[in-house]
């Protein structure tokens, strides 16, 4: 059967080769198309700033904006509104085009640079030509592939710290060259290698970036317990990662009568001190975005969709479903706003009012909270757990939820570790057994939460602190396991940091990813000890 897409950038790719004729996460191949052109264009525009950088020239930080938040639209469930997408093509080659005006070394640019249209009837036959496979050859593919869903992953942290007026030119000057990099038809298996774990450098960089801007403004994440379950009044239920749109309905949503509730992602903004002080701010509601369906029906009012983690909405609630920022669904209301501008949630509060209070679906209360800094005031309580012989082991259980049977693994793994055990997590991979009772030790609950998928840069920092405290040479010499679930391209640049952190014998599941030719995946099994998971046994057995 003829492909009519081709895409493996998430866990989920079809038979774990890729989707090709309609995209697990909904996407069609239209859409598909129309993304990879986004992605050519961007690497185009990237190619240009990296030349004008060398020329000693500086660029506007619009420009940086623009380049992260084209990335960010082509993440697994962001954006399926074709017709947005288009307008940020149409809008990126303008952009372009008046900054080839200010190039001196013309001939020195790739052809993605000098590549203009305005005609749609051009798109899908060039979206055709330089999609994932117009790089025939499988290894260069496979790592050109990685390094450009890390820099998508990237690209999420650093949208998000500029939404706070974080910027770090360096790190967009870092992301612009390796785009561009990745159409240098000269750079060996080796060069691109090199550029992988140069690649994790900067998503440590971009994570701690992320972490300075969300604690600056919001204060340090603290232990916090929240409510799962509803209130009586109507409310709007906030999904995603950003926290500035959360502030921003909060503030709106003051004295209205109106309550706002977390959705996945969106949970630890409970931990944080700045959102305390808004009575209406009553809970979580539900559980990782794949449920979603199901739970914004049972919600009964408006949803605002952030980020990413869309599925293809239901009719019964689409009219319901808001998006804002790099989101998109065709049919769904889009509330505009860029970065330091004040978005207008009206419309959804009005919407709100006239709904019914939401429909409970469970009851009690979940604990978070754990990041670094609020770890770091419970060291010695820890540290003492360790020397003492209370807590054998962390093990890393951060990265992503998602709809595969074969997640229940990860449910099943935190039931059976010894007692001795604790799980540090970040991300919504949490919801396979942040709802457990698994108990405390000495006080110190089993499951450390730290936040969202970004902050698993808190785990890392826990890791370097724990690798100073004990007089440690090497982070692997901690009593530390990484057992890892995935799913999208935040989940990447968390791992090449990792890797460049130097951080070694990770597990990935449920399934390695699609785009690892079988040389890279060697490369990358003999040099840092990636594996898959097993069966929860067997795992057991290995990490214990």
């Amino acid at each position: 059967m003829e492909n009519k897409m081709f895409c493996y950038q998430c866990q989920e790719a079809a038979g774990c080769t890729g989707c090709t004729q309609v995209g697990v996460c909904g996407k069609s191949p239209e859409v598909a198309g129309i993304q990879d052109l986004l992605i050519y264009v961007t690497k185009g525009l990237s190619a240009v700033t990296t030349q004008l950088r060398a020329e000693g020239k500086e660029i506007d930080a619009n420009v940086n904006h623009m380049v992260t938040r084209n990335l960010f639209i082509t993440i697994t469930n962001a954006n399926f509104d074709e017709e947005a997408i288009v307008a940020r093509i149409l809008e990126t080659l303008e952009v372009k085009k008046n900054l080839l005006n200010q190039v001196e070394k013309i001939n020195s640019l790739p052809a993605a640079a000098l590549w203009e249209s305005s005609d749609r009837g051009e798109f899908a036959a060039k979206a055709a030509q330089v999609g994932v496979l117009s790089t025939e050859n499988e290894d260069i593919r496979s790592l050109r592939e990685l390094i450009t869903y890390g820099l998508k992953g990237l690209s999420a942290y650093s949208k998000h710290a500029n939404a706070l007026l974080q910027d770090d030119v360096e790190l967009d000057a870092f992301l612009q060259s390796a785009l561009a990099k990745t159409l240098d038809d000269s750079l060996s298996v080796e060069d691109l290698i090199a550029l992988t774990l140069e690649t994790g450098k900067y998503g440590v960089n971009g994570m701690a970036l992320l972490d300075n801007a969300n604690t600056s403004a919001y204060g340090n994440p603290e232990i916090t317990k929240v409510n799962i379950g509803v209130g009586t009044r109507p409310g709007i239920l906030i999904s995603g990662h950003d926290l500035r749109d959360m502030e921003m309905l909060l503030e709106q949503t003051q004295g209205t009568g109106v309550d706002v509730y977390t959705h996945s992602e969106m949970l630890p903004a409970h931990y944080y001190p700045a959102f305390k002080k808004y009575s209406h701010f009553v809970g979580n509601y539900g559980n990782a975005w794949w449920k979603q369906k199901e739970e914004f029906e049972s919600f009964n009012g408006p949803i605002l969709m952030t980020t990413n983690c869309i599925v293809p909405p239901k009719d019964s609630y689409k009219d319901r479903l808001y998006t804002t920022g790099a989101a998109g669904f065709p049919g769904c209301k889009h509330i505009p706003g860029e970065i330091g501008e004040k978005k207008d949630f009206s419309e959804i509060i009005a919407q709100a009012k006239t709904c019914q209070p939401p429909t409970e679906i469970e009851r009690g209360e979940i604990v978070g909270g754990f990041a670094h800094h609020q770890v770091f005031q419970l060291a010695d309580k820890v540290v003492d757990a360790v020397k003492s012989g209370a807590i054998k082991k962390f093990v890393v259980m951060a990265g992503c939820d998602g709809r595969a049977k074969s997640r229940n693994y990860y449910t099943d793994f935190a039931k059976e570790l010894p007692k001795d055990a604790v799980i540090l997590t970040a991300g919504c991979a949490k919801y396979k057994y942040n709802k457990l009772d698994l108990g405390d030790i000495g006080g110190i609950p089993r499951v450390l939460d730290a936040g969202q998928c970004n902050d698993s840069y808190s785990l890392a920092v826990i890791a370097l602190k724990l690798k100073e405290v004990f007089g440690l040479a090497d982070i692997n010499e901690l009593p530390i396991a990484y057992n890892i679930a995935w799913y999208e391209q935040k989940a990447v640049i968390v791992l090449l940091a990792l890797l460049y952190l130097g951080v070694k014998n990770i597990h990935l599941g449920p399934t390695l990813p699609a785009f690892l030719s079988p040389n890279v995946a060697k490369v990358l099994v003999e040099n840092f000890g990636i594996a898959g998971i097993g069966t929860v046994e067997d795992d057991i057995k290995l990490f214990f």
